[in-house]
């Protein structure tokens, strides 16, 4: 009998009921929207990145959030042959210096990330799934050539043969299109070490180095005894990378998560303030109901049902409305990066539609509570 009563209510006034569970749909939309955004990023990391090289990180300084992150090349390159030197003892085939320059622009059109890399050096060993789509990859000996990825090439109509400024004094001409499964390739552009060095003044130093092992299952335990060898230097494996990737997802995940609670928040005042206008306009109905026998209890949850039928229906409404702007999100990261960075998982989806139905209880705590204390009396007497 309460359900039919709430239903029942609920259809007496649809404009004002399609109003506030509109409010209650952009909210679960909103936070939907921002979550999935973590969710999609983490699928990257796991299923597409952990399928890249190189079997052993080393970095300058411990490896956390910040330093992954971090574009400045304080690893010196003297390094390199020492940990060469000894790599029979750690069982180490190569080790290959890397670095990253990123030359920003005002839009995605005019930044582009520049990797450098030894041109004598197979890319196959860092990037697994490396794929050459046109062109050639890069030589031993090359200096003033680039192989960009097939991304980078698309959002600014590059082809074989055009010309990439990374400064005014320095120039590479494309000589090949390249990409990978990971999606990481297709937004870099490769360019021979020595050259990237002398274009941003760093010769000393590089980012990053990449170890390649005889015994890549043995990863881990070769990067402990490398961090007793050189304390002041980090290593990490891919599942180290990962790790921290995941940390870094986890801080997003809860500045979104913020976000998404003003959201929320506006969506709870819209349903409070609109089962509190109901209670008002329907006081003299309540008085009749109590009248014939009914007990403030069975009031409280009438008003109580209205408001989680009511957040019910917005949840429904904004998890599709969810989808769609994700569909609208990924469809521009496809464009800009190649990748889906939004994914819907069942997690996500169940956490939006209980945040919704807890919204629509709190929210309608009060107006049920209001709705249970009106006197008889009182609420006969109202015109």
């Amino acid at each position: 009998m309460v359900w039919q009563l709430a239903t029942n209510s609920l259809k007496l006034r649809p404009l004002r009921t399609f109003l506030t569970a509109l409010g209650i749909a952009v909210a679960v939309a909103s936070m939907v929207i921002f979550l999935s955004l973590g969710e999609g990023l983490r699928q990257v990391f796991t299923e597409q990145l952990g399928s890249i090289g190189p079997d052993l990180q080393g970095s300058y300084g411990d490896f956390d959030t910040s330093a992954s992150l971090s574009w400045v090349h304080e690893l010196p390159l003297s390094y390199k042959e020492e940990i060469e030197k000894n790599g029979d003892e750690y069982g180490i085939l190569k080790v290959v210096p890397l670095m990253f320059h990123l030359r920003a622009g005002l839009s995605t059109t005019s930044s582009f990330l520049f990797q450098g890399i030894p041109p004598e050096e197979d890319v196959g060993n860092i990037y697994y799934d490396f794929k050459l789509e046109q062109g050639r990859a890069l030589q031993e000996g090359d200096s003033n050539v680039a192989v960009i990825g097939t991304q980078v090439a698309k959002r600014n109509n590059l082809e074989l043969g055009d010309t990439l400024r990374i400064n005014r004094d320095k120039s590479y001409e494309v000589v090949g299109l390249a990409s990978s499964g990971s999606g990481l390739v297709d937004n870099v552009i490769l360019v021979p070490l020595s050259t990237l060095q002398a274009a941003i003044g760093v010769f000393d130093k590089v980012m990053y180095f990449a170890l390649e092992l005889a015994e890549p299952n043995k990863a881990r335990e070769v990067a402990e005894q490398l961090k007793l060898k050189y304390p002041e230097l980090g290593f990490q494996t891919r599942g180290d990378v990962l790790s921290v990737a995941e940390r870094g997802i986890q801080i997003s995940d809860v500045v979104r998560l913020g976000i998404s609670a003003i959201a929320l928040i506006v969506g709870a005042i819209a349903v409070a303030n609109t089962m509190m206008m109901s209670v008002f306009e329907r006081t003299r109905e309540f008085g009749v109901v109590r009248a014939i026998g009914a007990k403030p209890g069975f009031l409280f949850r009438l008003v109580l049902l209205e408001s989680i039928l009511l957040s019910i229906v917005g949840a429904i409404a904004g998890v599709i409305l969810g989808r769609l702007g994700m569909i609208v999100v990924n469809n521009i990261a496809n464009d800009l990066i190649g990748l889906d960075v939004a994914a819907l998982t069942l997690r996500l989806v169940l956490f939006a539609v209980v945040v919704a139905l807890l919204m629509g209880l709190l929210s309608g705590l009060i107006p049920a509570f209001r709705a249970s204390r009106i006197p008889i009396a009182v609420a006969m007497a109202r015109e």
